[in-house]
């Protein structure tokens, strides 16, 4: 065919048979025919050699006596000689030297560097400013491994890890003393039990959400993901995982010591967070539900500014579930110790703040109030019901929340066209809108992803997870994994093509990557959070059991020291977990040393493409490793 360009070779790849169905054309007949007779008739020619003969004596000759020349040719006889396949170019490191990282002092076993208790008393007590993100700087960074305390072992499976967590994994009593009469959590021999109850449930809470399910629809898929703030141990979140709703749940590092750490164990997502100046690490129209059991958060104060920043993270149409002090003060001001005054000056500033929002009462029954965000802002602040504080912030991203201080100001939800149209776009139940496209790609909001991106994604998310799966048969098995973790989730293909399994995807979206593509995340009914892995992630040592990173030493080659990140990704990684790293070739020879370096097993593998693609694939395990059984060694 006229224009058709010739099919590109590879070793990998065969001609066609149109090449010699072209030459047994009638057109090429008398060329094939004079090639052959021009190629024989050199060939006798080149052959026919004359043989010496008397030159006449006027000729001149000369001759020129050539040096013998002897050549060996045992190498290529030599039939016991191999020939050697192996490749003699490849990436190269300085093979004479292989960085060791020392283990951490034993009192390091719970660390976590940015939220160091010794760091945080610099910083003010005021809006618990001093619970937030305090980094270390560079030259703090530590360059040792986080141990496990002595006795560590492998947590329980879900869905019994739910109820059950070994003493040796997180060795404090105080919470069984503290919260004894609320049912949170009992110490029984070498385990802790979590019987489900909670300060404002201690019948369970699985009751407690029954509860919440008559007076909102819990079932429908309508409500996926929700936010717990100020989650104590987490049972709030544990126990909406059997009704497919993913909660991520957050507290402080404080006097309620390892909480969060309890949480994680347990296997239910959670992270260590506080509401104070900063908006919260995720982005605007996120979750279906917030939810606070006496949560302890002055929601009335400042302003309504803690209020202000729940209502960006939640979605249109979504609800908040507030439990506790203020509500049905009636019966509980004695309980509480404080006055009818105080708690009923409380409860107003709360209402007052909600309706400044726009807002709408569903209901107060019991110990429950449930409040609704409108699916719009058409309305909003035009009528005289309505206050104009806090007023509609000026032109901003209302999804930047990385270190960003919280303002008193109402996020303003995209444009719509009617009083019945969604802002930002409707989103399918669960589970439909895990696959369908995301409003923010469909709405061309992410600058370079379109839904052909999206869908292709899907479809090579589903590939890769085939490929990791026959290479490490283990992530194939129910109950192996419970944590994971996605350094770089673009639209979060790796969480979705596991869905289907038990365990949950932490999904983050550095805050360095191209696009923001957190909010699709959380469309598609994932969960996750922004993060800049120059910097250590707000968790415990030991939170996940399997580690993700597509192109993340890529993306950070240049920004911050590649093994600061893998420390990091020790100190987060449990004992025998797995850590999958995708990234180009070159990179890779360069982690696998310091992975050996972390005392890890590793090995690199070829792209499920094959061996011609440049980017390769490193699987590694880390090696079970505790602090010894002197507790007091390194303090």
């Amino acid at each position: 065919m006229a224009g058709q360009t010739p099919p590109y070779y590879t070793p990998t790849t065969k001609p066609t048979t149109a090449v010699t169905t072209n030459l047994l054309r009638k057109d090429n007949v008398v060329l094939a025919c004079l090639v052959i007779f021009l190629c024989s008739f050199f060939y006798l020619f080149g052959t026919w050699q004359p043989h010496a003969t008397t030159t006449p004596s006027s000729t001149l000759t000369t001759t020129i006596n050539c040096p013998s020349t002897t050549i060996n040719t045992a190498t290529e006889t030599d039939s016991n000689k191999h020939l050697d396949f192996t490749t003699h170019h490849s990436a190269t490191v300085n093979d004479a030297v292989i960085k060791t990282y020392p283990p951490c002092p034993n009192n390091f076993s719970e660390y976590t560097p940015c939220q160091d208790q010794k760091r945080s008393l610099k910083f003010p007590r005021d809006r618990l400013i001093y619970r937030e993100r305090h980094c270390p700087e560079k030259h703090e960074l530590l360059k040792c491994r986080v141990p496990a305390p002595y006795g560590y072992k492998n947590p329980f499976k879900w869905p019994e890890s739910r109820d059950l967590v070994w003493y040796a994994n997180v060795p404090h009593k105080d919470l069984t003393v503290e919260k004894a009469v609320q049912n949170w959590i009992r110490f029984e021999g070498d385990r802790f039990r979590f019987p489900g109850g909670g300060t404002m449930f201690p019948n369970g809470a699985d009751a407690y959400i029954d509860d919440i399910g008559k007076l909102i629809n819990l079932n429908d898929g309508s409500i996926r993901t929700a936010i717990d703030t100020g989650c104590g141990v987490a049972s709030w979140g544990a126990y909406l995982l059997s009704r497919n709703i993913t909660a991520m749940s957050f507290a402080p590092r404080d006097t309620h010591e390892a909480q969060v750490q309890f949480a994680l164990e347990r296997g239910v997502p959670a992270l260590i967070g506080v509401i104070a100046s900063k908006r919260l690490p995720y982005p605007s129209r996120a979750f279906d539900m917030a939810h606070c059991s006496r949560c302890l958060i002055p929601w009335g104060q400042y302003d309504g500014v803690y209020l202000i920043e729940v209502d960006r993270v939640l979605r249109p149409g979504g609800y908040w579930i507030l439990s506790g002090p203020p509500i049905n003060w009636e019966n509980h001001w004695r309980g509480w110790e404080r006055t009818q005054e105080d708690l009923n000056e409380e409860q107003t500033q709360i209402e007052k703040v909600a309706k400044s929002l726009c807002w709408k009462k569903l209901v107060q029954k019991g110990d429950l109030a449930i409040w609704q965000k409108p699916i719009n802002h058409l309305d909003c602040k035009t009528g005289p019901k309505f206050t104009q504080t806090p007023p509609f912030c000026p032109v901003q991203n209302p999804d930047s929340a990385w270190y960003t201080d919280i303002e008193t100001c109402l996020t303003r939800l995209p444009e719509v066209s009617n009083e019945e149209e969604v802002a930002g776009g409707a989103i399918a139940n669960w589970p439909k809108r895990l696959d369908m496209v995301p409003p923010r790609v469909s709405s061309g909001s992410i600058d370079g992803v379109t839904p052909e991106i999206f869908q292709e994604d899907v479809n090579l998310w589903k590939k890769r997870i085939s490929y990791y799966k026959t290479v490490n048969s283990q992530l194939g098995q129910p109950g192996r994994y419970r944590n994971l973790l996605d350094m770089n989730a673009f639209l979060g293909g790796f969480a979705a093509s596991l869905v289907e399994d038990p365990l949950w995807v932490m999904n983050i979206v550095p805050v360095e990557a191209k696009a923001d593509t957190l909010g699709a995340i959380y469309e598609r009914g994932l969960i996750g959070t922004y993060q800049s892995w120059c910097e250590a992630m707000s968790t415990y040592p030991r939170t996940y059991d399997l580690i993700h990173a597509d192109s993340v030493f890529t993306l950070y080659k240049d920004r911050c020291e590649m093994e600061d990140i893998m420390l990091e990704m020790d100190r987060i990684l449990r004992p025998e977990g797995s850590v999958i790293i995708r990234d180009d070739v070159d990179l890779l020879v360069k982690i696998k040393k310091i992975a050996e370096g972390l005392n890890w097993e590793s090995q690199i593998v070829d792209h499920e493409d094959g061996p011609l693609v440049r980017e390769k694939l490193l699987f590694a395990v880390k090696l079970y490793w505790t602090a010894p059984a002197d507790s007091d060694q390194g303090s």
